[in-house]
C-alpha cells in the first residue's frame, strides 16, 4: 500500500476552510482535475478530466475534528483499496494547515494520485483565499 501526504498553509481561519472541505458535493469548485461533482446519502460522484467517472463513499465528515475521509469505490480509477483523509488544523494568526493524506493500492496509482492531490491542495488554497 502506497501512502501519500501533502500539506499547505492557507491564509483563512480553519472554520472557513473546513466549510469548503466538508461540502463534499462542491469539490469541483477547488480541485482542478474534478470537472463536476455531486454528493448525497454518504456518496460522492465526480467526473474527472477526460470524462473519467469516479465514485466515492464518504467515510468521515467530522466537524469537531475537522476531518473528511473518503474511499474510492468505483469508476475509472483502478484502485483496489483507497482512503483519502483531509485534516484542517488551526494555526496562529487566523491561518489553517491542511494535511491531505492518501493510502492506496496498487502502489502504481500513487504516481498519478500524488501530483493530482498536490494540485488539489493548491486549488483549495487559491479558492479559500479568494473567498476571503
Amino acid at each position: 500500500m502506497a501512502t501519500l501526504r501533502t500539506h499547505i498553509t492557507i491564509d483563512r481561519p480553519a472554520d472557513d476552510v473546513w466549510a469548503v472541505v466538508s461540502d463534499a458535493g462542491n469539490i469541483s469548485a477547488w480541485f482542478p482535475i474534478v470537472k463536476t461533482s455531486e454528493a448525497n446519502d454518504g456518496k460522492r460522484h465526480c467526473e474527472l478530466d477526460g470524462d473519467v467517472p469516479l465514485d466515492e463513499e464518504i467515510v468521515t465528515n467530522d466537524p469537531s475534528l475537522r476531518r473528511f475521509q473518503y474511499r474510492i469505490t468505483g469508476g475509472g480509477v483502478p484502485a483496489e483499496s483507497h482512503l483519502g483523509t483531509v485534516d484542517v488544523l488551526d494555526q496562529d494568526g487566523g491561518r489553517s494547515l491542511v494535511v491531505y493524506s492518501t493510502e492506496v493500492t496498487p502502489d502504481e496509482i500513487a504516481d498519478t494520485l500524488g501530483p493530482a492531490i498536490e494540485d488539489g491542495v493548491r486549488g483549495l488554497k487559491q479558492y479559500c483565499e479568494r473567498q476571503g
